[in-house]
């Protein structure tokens, strides 16, 4: 019995194993559902697999055809793409895995159609109003076209609808039309032709596609009601000219052709504008206009009729019978014949000299191109022209002159406000200079005014100016200098007759009343902060520039600003302090010196030789107070409940043999303004032993004086007796010998 158990619980194990994998293995496919494309698109198939180590793929359809497409099997996964979708990829394709003994399949539909492109509207002709017209709508490249609708509608209304419901036994891509005729309105204008093509690619999964294309209507009428308008009239002389202008009705509106009736009957195209200009008509011109008003319909023509008359040909010559040329200009002189067919032409000047340009000749038009215009083309011209065997002749008068540049203001120097400076109005390249006129104005003022009368006997360019001496003030800042040229020759006419150039006057004034402001004082103590400002007067506004005066001599730059702010300030700063007011024309100086005061500090009180000394000796009591300047010191001894002020020199107080009652407390007090400081010594005075007194100062001084007497006496001795043998004494000889 217990083998049998084991048997069967053996069994049942191998059971669920088989269970348990047949349970894991399963096949996927993605999409899940049926898949619609469309030709030329790209789509991907992929199965995939769990539960299987090493699955093996394969793709077939249904009805075992090509699958035309790619496959790519990679770990549990299989691909199959179709890149581009074609009408043969529409099948119901399979997936088929192997895994080991068992094998899974699973299938998806793909569907394919054919929409790629909008429908096409196409007429037979233009619209016309009153005329039928064929309108096209073409859907191109559909498939399956036995789901396609076309509709095609006018404005909102629809026209026509049609299905194609014809089943095709074989798979193409076709291009299927709907055609409607109608005829044109009025109120057809401004509408619209809808073609709308619908496919329902699926009737129950999808919605169905739609595309349209909407094409303005475009409706045309022929031209008519053409009229012409001549003016000023159709009967005309030789020279005149005429315009004739033309309209006509139409849609889209009529352009217009001008044309002539030749004699053959044919027709010259002579215009294509509405408005026709004819200008120097001649007898030829004459003949039958006709205006056409043409669109894409139709045309319609008008025709008038024009008559020119014969006229005597007359000569213009231009600009003028006077001109006048700038030196260098360019100038043509134009002579036209008018009532002449061909006429010829002839330039000379009135005394036959060179012409110095260049002739062009040109139907009834020449020209004498004078450039550039020198000296040599100051002459009177004259154009002779030929007709048949009529001559005529015009003349111009052509006149030079130079007047090329605006003035030019000169300075001898810089405007200083006192000095004089001499203005300089030069006028360049002028010609004639004989009518030259040349004005200096400050503001409305004329300071002075030239004309140049001289005699012009030789023909060149010169350069003319005036020249003036003033002194500035500081009231002519702001003024304009204008420097007025003139030349007036009045049976010139040229522009312009005058020029001027102007300058804006800045007097400068050299700097000045230079002032420094010290806050709170030049005198203060150390530590504090001082604020030192400097102001100056001049035109332009002086630069301030700030420096300290060093011992050599020299200037050490401190600031650029009008204000010198000192923080902190310290002994060392005190000194000469330099405000500079500086500007193109001078420099203006000034000076502040700024003391910095210190409270006494280190002082020394001393005893010399010693705060100790005996009776009879000297002392020196000293008091020293560190390098503060200006500090007043007083030497003072205690005595009782005050003090004694001593008599000292420069903070020495000297004791001569020193006695017992000048012992005591000695005190030294030092101060300035700022503040004082006090320092006290105590001197012993001792007493000398009652032994040694019989050595008194007055034994002291006769023992020196005899020390002193006694070789004197031996040496006037010595020389009495050397007088003797001489009988004479020199005091000189006497130091010579004993030297």
């Amino acid at each position: 019995m217990p083998r049998k158990m084991v048997v069967i619980f053996g069994a049942s194990n191998i059971l669920w194993m088989v269970f348990a994998v047949s349970q894991a293995f399963k096949i996927d496919i993605f999409p899940e559902s049926k898949i619609i494309a469309q030709i030329g698109d790209s789509i991907s198939l992929t199965c995939s697999t769990t539960g299987c180590e090493s699955p093996s793929f394969s793709w077939r359809t249904q009805i075992d055809s090509p699958l035309n497409g790619k496959v790519r099997n990679e770990g549990t996964k299989s691909t199959l793409t179709m890149d581009p979708v074609s009408l043969g990829n529409e099948h119901y394709y399979l997936c088929t895995v192997i895994c080991e003994s068992q094998k899974l399949e699973r299938g998806i539909p793909v569907e394919i159609y054919s929409f790629p492109k909008d429908p096409e509207i196409h007429l037979s002709g233009p619209l016309e109003v009153g005329k039928p017209v064929t309108v096209t709508c073409l859907v191109p490249d559909v498939y399956p076209f036995e789901r396609l609708e076309i509709e095609l509608l006018k404005g909102n209304r629809s026209v026509k609808t049609q299905d194609f419901l014809e089943v095709s036994e074989m798979k193409s891509q076709e291009t299927k039309s709907l055609e409607v005729t109608f005829t044109p309105i009025d109120e057809d204008i401004g509408k619209a032709l809808v073609c709308q093509a619908t496919l329902h690619i699926n009737e129950i999964d999808s919605q169905p596609q739609v595309r349209e294309t909407t094409k303005k209507l475009q409706v045309y009428i022929s031209p008519k009601d053409t009229v012409i308008s001549v003016n000023p009239s159709t009967s005309l002389q030789e020279g005149d000219s005429v315009t004739m202008t033309c309209t006509s009705e139409g849609l889209p509106a009529p352009q217009i052709f001008w044309s002539k009736k030749l004699d053959n009957g044919n027709l010259q195209l002579l215009s294509e504008n509405a408005t026709l200009t004819l200008i120097a008509m001649r007898m030829e011109d004459s003949g039958i206009y006709m205006c056409e008003g043409v669109n894409l319909v139709g045309k319609d023509r008008k025709e008038v009729k024009l008559i020119v008359q014969e006229k005597m040909f007359t000569v213009e010559i231009s600009p003028g019978s006077q001109i006048a040329a700038q030196i260098g200009d360019s100038v043509v002189l134009t002579c036209d014949v008018m009532g002449c067919e061909s006429p010829s032409f002839s330039w000379r000047t009135q005394i036959d000299s060179p012409l110095n340009g260049k002739v062009r000749s040109e139907g009834s038009k020449s020209t004498l191109t004078l450039s550039p215009v020198r000296f040599e083309n100051e002459h009177f011209y004259l154009c002779t022209v030929t007709c048949g065997h009529k001559k005529l002749e015009k003349g111009i008068h052509v006149e030079l002159y130079s007047f090329l540049r605006d003035p030019e203001i000169e300075m001898s120097g810089l405007l200083v406000s006192g000095s004089p400076v001499t203005v300089s109005c030069k006028v360049p390249d002028v010609y004639p200079f004989d009518r030259l006129e040349i004005e200096l104005l400050k503001g409305e003022s004329i300071m002075k005014n030239k004309i140049f009368w001289e005699d012009v006997s030789k023909k060149s360019l010169e350069t003319k100016s005036l020249e003036m001496t003033f002194i500035p003030t500081t009231e002519d800042t702001g003024k304009v200098l204008v420097c007025l040229a003139k030349l007036p020759i009045d049976e010139m006419e040229f522009e312009p007759k005058q020029r001027q150039s102007t300058q804006i006057l800045y007097v400068n004034v050299a700097p000045g009343d230079t002032t420094i402001l010290i806050s709170p004082s030049s005198i203060l103590e150390e530590g504090r902060s001082v604020n030192m400002t400097c102001s100056s007067d001049g035109l332009p506004a002086p630069k301030i520039l700030w420096s300290r005066l060093l011992s050599n001599g020299d200037l050490q730059p401190l600031s650029e600003n009008t204000t010198l702010t000192l923080t902190s300030t310290k002994m060392e700063d005190s000194g000469i302090y330099v405000c500079e007011g500086i500007n193109q024309v001078g420099i203006s100086r000034k000076e502040v010196e700024l003391i910095i005061q210190v409270a006494p500090k280190d002082i020394r009180l001393t005893a010399f030789p010693s705060e100790s000394v005996k009776e009879g000796d000297t002392v020196i009591i000293s008091c020293t107070c560190g390098n503060v300047p200006q500090t007043l010191i007083i030497l003072k001894k205690k005595a009782g409940s005050g003090y004694i002020v001593l008599k000292s020199t420069d903070g020495a107080y000297t004791i001569h043999r020193a006695q017992l009652e000048d012992a005591g407390v000695y005190e030294c007090e030092s101060k300035n303004e700022v503040g004082l400081q006090l320092r006290s010594i105590t001197l012993d005075v001792k007493g000398r032993e009652s032994n040694k007194h019989y050595f008194s100062p007055e034994l002291l001084v006769l023992y020196c004086a005899s020390s002193l007497i006694i070789p004197a006496i031996g040496m006037i001795i010595y020389f009495a007796r050397k007088a003797n043998m001489k009988g004479s004494y020199s005091l000189v000889e006497a130091q010579k010998s004993k030297v």
